[in-house]
C-alpha cells in the first residue's frame, strides 16, 4: 500500500507557489524572498523547523530536517530551487505567467514544471511519510536559491557544512518521467582575444582580433569533431557539444575603427569520461596557437566548471526510487539523463553526495511560455517521494541490507 498524500494540498500548494514571481530580478523588487517565505511558513505549519539563511542578499535557502523517530539510520536529502527564469514577452503566453491557472487538467504558469510542483510535492511527500509513522533516520528538506543562475544556493548549502551528513539526494526537478541518475557536464568559457586598434583604411597598422576570433570558433568545431570519435555516443546523455554561444568586437557606430579586442563564451556540454582539465587545457592551446599566428594575445577564463554526474544505477538512492516509482505507478522504470546541469551537480562533485534527478513536469517544457505540469503528476511524485523515501531510509529491496552511515 502505497502511502497517503493530502493530493488537495500539494496541488493548491504548487498554485500559491507559482503565483509568486520569484525571479531574479533585483532592480524590479523580484527575488526568491517571497517563495521562500511561504516554503519556511509551510515547514512550520507541519511542525517543522527550517533554517533560513542567505545565500545573496534576498535570496534565501530554506532548510528543514525532519527527523524519523524510528532510531538510527541513513539521512535522505530532497532538493529543489524556487528561483525561476523570467517569463519573457507577455504576448507569447495564452495564460498569466503567475496567475496558476488549472486548466484541463494542467497547472500553468512560469515555474510550474521547473520546479515549484517538485518543491510542493517533495514538502507534502516527507510531511505524508512522517504522517504514516516513525522512521529510520532523517530527511533534510531544501529549498535552495539560484539554481537557474550561477547556483549560489547549493554551493552556500555545501559551504555551510549541511551536506556533510547526507547519504544522498533525489532532485525534484522535471525529466518528463524518467529517473535520471546520470547528467551531462558543463564548462562556461570567456575567450578575450587582445589585438591592436587602426583605422579601417590602415588594418596594416592593426592586430584584428576579429579574424584570430573567427578562426577560433571554426576550431572549436574540428575540436568537437575530435570529442565525437573518441567518446562514444552516451546512452542516455547524447554527445558532447562545443558550442560558440556570444561573440562581441567593435561598435556599429564606428564600422571605420578595428577593435582592440574580440571576446568569445563557449558553452561546453560534457559525458562522462570526459576530463575537465584536459579538455579546457586544449581550449588554452588552441587560443593562444590562433593568436600567436595573428600577433594577438589570448585570454581564457573559465566562468563555470560542474563535471558530470554518473551515479551507478544499483546505487541505494537510484534502486530505492525505481522501487517506489515501480510501486506506486505499477510500471517499471525508464531511465534517462539530464541534458544540463542542477543543483545535484554541485552536491555530486563538491560535497560527493549520490544524487539522482526525477520530478513533475515534462523535460522540455522549461523556460519556455505556457509552462505547465499536469495535476495528476504532482499528486502522483508526491506519492513516489514518499515511498522512495521509507525504501531509502529503511534499506527495503536493496540486498536486505540495513542503510546507515553509508558515507
Amino acid at each position: 500500500m502505497t502511502i497517503p498524500v493530502d493530493e488537495a494540498g500539494v496541488v493548491a500548494f504548487t498554485q500559491a507557489l507559482v503565483r509568486i514571481p520569484s525571479v531574479n530580478d533585483a532592480p524590479n523588487g523580484r527575488s526568491e524572498q517571497a517563495a521562500a517565505d511561504l516554503v519556511a511558513a509551510k515547514m512550520r505549519e507541519f511542525g517543522w523547523e527550517p533554517l533560513v539563511s542567505l545565500a545573496a542578499p534576498g535570496r534565501p535557502n530554506v532548510v528543514a530536517v525532519v527527523e524519523g523517530g524510528g532510531g538510527d539510520g541513513p539521512t535522505l536529502m530532497f532538493e529543489g530551487h524556487t528561483d525561476v527564469v523570467t517569463e519573457g514577452a507577455l504576448d507569447t503566453w495564452t495564460v498569466d505567467p503567475y496567475g496558476g491557472e488549472v486548466r484541463d487538467g494542467r497547472l500553468y504558469g512560469r515555474g510550474a514544471a521547473d520546479m515549484k510542483s517538485g518543491v510542493a510535492a517533495m514538502l507534502y511527500a516527507v510531511r505524508a511519510l512522517q504522517r504514516s509513522g516513525p522512521f529510520p533516520g532523517r530527511i533534510k528538506v531544501c529549498a535552495l536559491a539560484d539554481e537557474e543562475g550561477l547556483m549560489l544556493g547549493v554551493h552556500h548549502f555545501v559551504d555551510s557544512g549541511l551536506a556533510a551528513d547526507v547519504d544522498a539526494a533525489i532532485v525534484c526537478e522535471p525529466e518528463g518521467g524518467e529517473i535520471c541518475p546520470v547528467s551531462k557536464g558543463a564548462i562556461r568559457l570567456r575567450v578575450d582575444f587582445h589585438g591592436r586598434m587602426a583605422h579601417g583604411a590602415m588594418p596594416q597598422h592593426a592586430r584584428n582580433p576579429i579574424r584570430t576570433a573567427a578562426a577560433f570558433v571554426s576550431a572549436l568545431a574540428e575540436l568537437e569533431a575530435e570529442l565525437h570519435i573518441n567518446h562514444d555516443e552516451h546512452e542516455h546523455l547524447g554527445w558532447p557539444y562545443i558550442t560558440p554561444t556570444v561573440a562581441r568586437a567593435g561598435d556599429l557606430d564606428q564600422i571605420n575603427v578595428i577593435p582592440p579586442t574580440a571576446t568569445v563564451a563557449v558553452d561546453v556540454r560534457t559525458v562522462p569520461g570526459i576530463d575537465h582539465a584536459d579538455l579546457v587545457d586544449r581550449v588554452n592551446v588552441l587560443a593562444s596557437a590562433l593568436g600567436a599566428t595573428d600577433g594577438v594575445f589570448a585570454e581564457v577564463t573559465v566562468l563555470v566548471d560542474r563535471p558530470p554526474v554518473d551515479t551507478p544505477i544499483d546505487a541505494p538512492v537510484v534502486a530505492a526510487l525505481a522501487a517506489a516509482h515501480t510501486a506506486v505507478t505499477g510500471s517499471g522504470p525508464t531511465y534517462g539523463g539530464v541534458p544540463g546541469s542542477t543543483d545535484g551537480t554541485i552536491l555530486t562533485a563538491r560535497a560527493g553526495v549520490p544524487s539522482v534527478v526525477y520530478g513533475p513536469g515534462g523535460k522540455w517544457i522549461a523556460h519556455q511560455a505556457d509552462e505547465y505540469v499536469e495535476v495528476d503528476e504532482i499528486v502522483l511524485y508526491t506519492k513516489v517521494y514518499a515511498e522512495a523515501a521509507r525504501q531509502f531510509l529503511n534499506g527495503h529491496g536493496l540486498g536486505g541490507v540495513r542503510l546507515g552511515g553509508v558515507r
